[in-house]
């Protein structure tokens, strides 16, 4: 049921936990969510400030910010429609640095959640006939889909005005407001409880910060900078994936995160490994043209044997991700208060890996035609970063592009590059042997395979015709037999008295057999008695 006029509703379960890492980090910009748009021709500027304002009359959340109730309680403030403000600067003549420079400027400022406004527009004019228009909105109003589809009734709107007519878009049955009361109403009712007793009881037990190799220590507070690397699948491989998805009744999804989830325990060493993935959480027709925060995230848990194949795996993981899609609904925020983990500034709780997948149809990345201008989207990624590490896929027409998203706190840029390496070492492996033994499947470059067996293995060294080490105790036993030989706590001995209490033991194991080939275990605390063991071992010959 819509909202009355003038109340102030609640946030949703998403919002409230945005609020609250607002309020841990106000300057911070790591869930600024931001879209640039290059547009080359003849802009008709009157036409792009109507659409914005259109685009605002529509959605509420574009006039969203926060406010504090007499009870301290945060609640959404709807501001009344009006115009947005496109911030349009001059770039005449400047140079690719330059431009990038200032889009990072733009996007990285901080939002005030309590002021507002949460969409930021900027105009950056390189000539007359190129802009780059940067959209940046604050993630507590805005999700992935949320940006697409602004960018899409943006162009809807403004061509319309270019042509002179109204935009022909459906109405909106309701506002994001209405659905975070809905979401509130509907989980009281009962469904909080089936869903969190289906999490609580797939998480349970301890588990600890996925512990990847580094290049830092953790630091005590983590910060938001970050960077990325990003590659391309190549096609064959990327048919493969596609190919071994559909044998085995499963999606490119399923195959692309088991294998990521097989990489990070061979970087690890953990068998336990829970990776966050995010959901559109648009399951309801109300909410497919809603623009809001709406995804959520899930923890999907993979219990990884090396003595099992790929196949066992990727079985495993598909039914995680079916059941995880039959209860969804359940916010991330309730199940870190259900289960309680460790509260740390250093990670992220439940998970500090993310994976994401999506499906593109590429169009606005090859350029819309709109009268007099064409509007492309501009390659540019955040220097900042969530997580200790993310993956995330998008498949286009043209193929598969992923990026490594990670936090410059811990990883530099080569390590992170020979993870991509990795784990496309590791998809091909995967792809042509899938029954083998995830043990057995090759990670490593041929020349780190042989720096690994080889290089880091050539530890023989030539000694001349040297007696062994006991009998070069002896010839010292000879030249100082009264020198003090060993110290423990409150004892020792000379040269004379451990070369004495060493034969004496040596004898008594020859008795016993030992000689050439055998070998004898030594079960002592460090004392004086290990160190004669270990003497006594060598002169009876032994190992």
């Amino acid at each position: 049921m819509p909202l009355a006029d003038g109340e102030m509703p609640r946030l949703s379960y998403a919002q409230q936990r945005q609020w609250v890492l607002w309020q841990l980090d106000p300057e911070g910009a790591a869930y600024n969510m931001v879209t640039v748009l290059r547009l080359r021709g003849a802009l008709d500027l009157d036409a792009l400030r109507q659409s914005f304002a259109d685009l605002a009359a529509r959605h509420q959340t574009l006039r969203t910010r926060i406010f504090i109730d007499g009870d301290g309680q945060p609640r959404q403030c709807i501001d009344p429609v009006g115009a947005v403000a496109v911030d349009t600067r001059s770039l005449l003549h400047a140079d690719e640095v330059t431009l990038l420079a200032a889009i990072e400027a733009e996007a990285t400022g901080p939002f005030d959640l309590e002021a507002g406004p949460l969409l930021r527009v900027a105009l950056l004019e390189v000539s007359e006939t190129d802009r780059v228009l940067v959209l940046t909105q604050h993630h507590i109003v805005s999700d992935g889909w949320s940006m697409q589809l602004m960018v899409d009734e943006l162009i809807t709107f403004y061509q319309a005005h270019c042509q002179g007519h109204a935009a022909q878009l459906p109405p909106l049955p309701i506002q994001y407001a209405d659905y975070a009361a809905w979401q509130r109403q509907w989980l009281a009712a009962g469904e909080r409880e089936r869903q969190l007793s289906y999490w609580t009881q797939r998480l349970v037990g301890e588990q600890g910060p996925l512990e990847l190799p580094f290049d830092r220590p953790r630091p005590a507070r983590r910060s938001s900078q970050g960077s990325r690397e990003i590659f391309q699948l190549q096609p064959p491989l990327l048919q493969g994936v596609r190919q071994l998805a559909q044998a085995q009744g499963c999606t490119p999804f399923m195959v692309l995160l088991a294998s990521f989830q097989l990489l990070l325990h061979r970087y690890s060493g953990q068998q336990d490994i829970r990776v966050g993935v995010p959901s559109a959480n648009r399951n309801r027709a109300e909410t497919e043209r809603l623009l809001g925060f709406f995804v959520n995230t899930q923890v999907l848990r993979a219990d990884i044997d090396d003595q099992a194949s790929f196949l066992e795996l990727l079985k495993q993981v598909r039914q995680a991700s079916l059941e995880a899609q039959a209860h969804q609904d359940l916010p991330f925020e309730q199940l870190v208060e259900a289960l309680q983990p460790e509260r740390s500034l250093s990670h992220s709780p439940l998970f500090q890996v993310m994976f994401n997948y999506q499906v593109s149809d590429g169009a606005i990345d090859e350029g819309l035609k709109l009268p007099g201008l064409e509007v492309a989207q501009m390659q540019w990624a955040m220097p900042t970063a969530q997580f200790d590490l993310s993956l995330d896929c998008t498949e286009h027409p043209q193929g598969l592009s992923a990026s490594l998203i990670y936090s410059t706190d811990l990883f530099d840029a080569p390590r992170i590059q020979r993870m991509g390496v990795h784990w496309q070492n590791l998809l091909r492996a995967i792809i042509a042997s899938p029954t083998q033994r995830m043990g057995d499947l090759p990670m490593l470059q041929d020349d780190e395979r042989a720096l690994a067996i080889s290089g880091w293995n050539a530890t023989a060294r030539n000694y001349p015709g040297t007696p062994y080490v006991h009998q070069l105790f002896e010839q010292q036993v000879a030249r100082q037999p009264q020198a003090p030989a060993l110290s423990f706590a409150d004892r020792t001995l000379s040269y004379a008295e451990l070369n004495t209490q060493a034969n004496r033991l040596a004898q008594h194991l020859r008795g016993m057999g030992v000689g050439p080939d055998v070998l004898v275990g030594i079960a002592a605390e460090r004392s004086v008695e290990m160190v004669v063991g270990l003497l006594a071992v060598l002169k009876a010959g032994g190992a």
